[in-house]
């Protein structure tokens, strides 16, 4: 049992404690409400008390299958890696010894079954049982490899992980009628129009049509228009059409269409789109409810017509994204400063709000670039959140340790795509090496740099991406999360090759790509912290923990541009203490004091947003991407201070002195409220309060001497003069 540490860092309660990892697989997709399928899902429930964190018990009993011999089971290093837990081997478990499993699914307490093909038919037998029962896929991942025989450490860590709690996570409702819109330019569009009559309410829209017959009898509206724009969602699109017009009921050999209208607004639930034209959409793949396919593939046709069969009823969409507006750093006062959730979000899913932005959950796609940018935390993944993903690392690398195991390259991928050519290379290829623990997550772009720091500083020698060969949208939001995560590591020591994407649809090439690695020493002696609170707060305890078990650890690392930690630059000559800066900043990064003119800095609370930046009047300041391992504990630093004005009246400070001299230098004999040697000059330095009593002891009256002015000439000043002409 590793022993158990307790740190606290701005909130971020850390606790040392052997743990697991939980294969965390689920689509990005929708989940129909009408005999309805859910997630089964254990609600996380934590308490702190006395700073010490409660997790559930370990696993009671975990149930492992050979499948028929297929693979070698190292029960030794499982039972190295999953201690104080019962574990049973088997040769068939859902078939001849199926009656094992019926007198471990009566038993109390959790239960973890090594296998996930079979997962319907344990599900079945275990009917009526109130404990947590999870699944965990030891075959495709671990026993079907030419190293399978060396994969011991590998099963342990999985099965050992899979008691770590997923927490549960919202839903937003969609609803639709049925309303489908198929827009296209001839005749493929008509009969896509035909095989959904019967199921859907149908308009075909065609765009500049050529030749097309029409109809014997209309069952559904042919209409001509070009769609300008569109936006909505699965249930509530909404298009601005131009050129629309509708058929003559008299057409005869071809269509003839009335005088065309511009400018019409239409809505439905469903779109086809069957046009071969530009997507309405931006990454129009994660759009809920917009099909498109080529007219000239005749098969892809069918497919998007089939699948436009299902989209009727009601619709629990995952929301992917937890939003906090109180931290939002995006402006202040009109000013912009943080942008980095607008510029990467593939579906425009996020928009202005005044200072802060909002997230339209149900055009959300769930990529999770804005949450691992996001330099405060406004925006959080829940699927799952940022520290129920660390403890599955946890859980999974130190398992892996414990058991055995070494040189760890931890595989990130989406379940969709990942786990499809694990199980393709598994089946048909020599599966995947001994040492890489593959991770599964929502979607690739979700992780943060507090996962890839928390990663090294567990133990992992390694991390791959696995991505598709062309990507459902642009991925520069996790190509900025590796360069930091890269310029960090290596700064601390890491040599080698130790972050990479994988890009490939071909398993035969990740296999290769995966087994071309060059062995890299991992760190001597891992973290064992494990973390809740927010992402920033993960993001400094992950970091902090990475720079102590470096190889070689250094104090300052520079950062890219854009990164969400760093300091400040202050032309100091330029900088008149005006404090604006101080009023922007959201974080408290900038501070001032009550009791005299300075500006202080502290580098922790730092996130780069801009603000200051965008804010200062004098244009001195420049952000400076790095991250200072002593920040955390340094004192607020002092970027410039002065002597305070005092009021020559009351002694009162109430200004910087520099500057009020330089106001008085500036007015004195240049100024005809203030001649040279004149004793209204003692009024600028003076405080407010005692400004106003000595002009009105002076008895000033800056209109005295001045001619009174003309008064305003009317409308009837003009009528009388042109009378008087008259």
């Amino acid at each position: 049992m590793i022993g158990s540490e307790t740190d606290e860092r701005d909130g971020a309660v850390g606790v040392s404690r052997t743990s697991s990892f939980l294969f965390f697989a689920c689509e990005n997709s929708l989940i129909e409400q009408n005999g309805r399928r859910e997630f089964t899902r254990c609600r996380f429930r934590t308490s702190l008390e006395g700073r010490q964190l409660r997790m559930p018990d370990p696993p009671k009993k975990i149930l492992i299958c050979s499948c028929e011999d297929t693979m070698r089971l190292d029960t030794a290093a499982v039972r190295r890696g999953c201690r104080n837990t019962e574990i049973a081997e088997f040769r068939q478990l859902c078939r001849a010894e199926l009656d094992h499993f019926h007198n471990a699914a009566r038993t109390e307490g959790p239960l973890i079954v090594g296998c996930t093909q079979e997962t319907p038919l344990f599900d079945d037998e275990a009917e009526g049982r109130s404990w947590k029962m999870d699944f965990v896929n030891l075959r495709e991942t671990a026993g079907w490899s030419t190293e399978g025989a060396q994969a011991g450490p590998k099963m342990a860590a999985l099965l050992a992980a899979a008691s770590e709690p997923s927490p549960a996570y919202p839903f937003v409702a969609l609803k639709s009628g049925g309303v489908a819109l198929i827009y296209g330019c001839d005749e493929v569009a008509a009969e896509a129009g035909q095989l959904l009559a019967d199921h859907l309410d149908v308009t075909v829209m065609i765009t500049k049509p050529t030749q097309i017959t029409p109809p014997a009898t209309t069952t559904f509206p042919i209409v001509k228009g070009t769609i300008r724009n569109a936006k909505g969602h699965l249930g509530a699109f909404e298009l601005t059409v131009d050129d629309y017009a509708a058929p003559r009921p008299s057409s005869r050999d071809a269509l003839v269409f009335e005088a065309p209208r511009s400018g019409l607004t239409s809505r439905c639930d469903i779109i086809l789109d069957l046009s071969g034209r530009t997507p309405l959409f931006p990454a129009h793949d994660l759009r809920d409810g917009y099909l498109r396919a080529d007219p000239r593939a005749p098969s892809a046709m069918l497919r998007a017509v089939l699948k436009a069969r299902d989209l009727v009823g009601n619709f629990d969409k995952p929301k992917f994204v937890k939003f906090t507006p109180e931290i939002c750093v995006h402006s202040r006062s009109k000013l912009t400063g943080c942008h980095r959730c607008l510029d990467l979000c593939p579906t425009t899913a996020i928009t202005p709000d005044g200072d802060h932005v909002k997230i339209n959950a149900e055009v959300c796609a769930g990529c999770g670039q804005c949450t691992a940018t996001c330099p405060t935390g406004a925006a959080a993944y829940a699927l799952p959140p940022a520290d129920a993903l660390l403890h599955k690392l946890r859980a999974m690398l130190l398992t892996y340790r414990e058991a055995g195991g070494s040189n760890a390259i931890v595989l990130f991928h989406d379940t969709r795509h990942g786990s499809t050519l694990i199980d393709a290379l598994a089946r048909h290829g020599d599966g995947l090496p001994a040492n890489v623990l593959p991770f599964a997550v929502n979607e690739v772009t979700q992780v943060g740099l507090e996962a890839v720091a928390a990663s090294f500083a567990y133990g992992a020698a390694g991390l791959r991406f696995l991505l598709r060969a062309k990507p459902l949208h642009d991925l520069s939001g996790l190509s900025q999360t590796l360069a930091m995560a890269d310029a960090i590591v290596s700064g601390l020591g890491f040599s080698g090759k130790r972050i990479a994407t994988i890009e490939t649809d071909d398993p035969d090439v990740l296999g290769q790509v995966l087994r071309a690695i060059e062995p890299a020493p991992a760190v001597q002696c891992p973290a064992t912290f494990k973390t809740v609170g927010r992402r920033r707060e993960l993001l400094r305890f992950a970091l902090h923990e990475l720079h102590r078990v470096a190889p070689t650890p250094v104090d300052v690392i520079t950062l890219p541009e854009g990164a969400p930690l760093g300091a400040i630059s202050v032309n100091v000559g330029g900088c008149t203490l005006c404090l604006s800066c101080v009023s922007a900043c959201p974080t408290g990064a900038l501070r001032d004091d009550p009791e005299r003119p300075v500006l202080k800095f502290v580098e922790d609370a730092c996130v780069q947003c801009g603000l200051c930046q965008s804010t200062c009047p004098e244009k001195v300041i420049t952000l400076k991407p790095q991250i200072d391992f002593r920040a955390a504990r340094a004192p607020a630093q002092i970027i410039k201070e002065e002597e305070p004005a005092l009021c020559i009246r009351c002694n009162r400070p109430f200004g910087v002195k520099s500057t009020i001299e330089k106001i008085a230098a500036k007015l004195e004999g240049r100024h005809w409220m203030y001649p040279a040697g004149d004793k209204r000059l003692g009024a600028v330095r003076m405080c407010a309060d005692c400004r106003v009593i000595a002009m009105s002891e002076q008895q000033f009256d800056p209109f005295k001497d001045i001619s009174a002015r003309a008064p305003p000439r009317t409308t009837d000043d003009y009528l009388r003069d042109r009378e008087n002409k008259d």
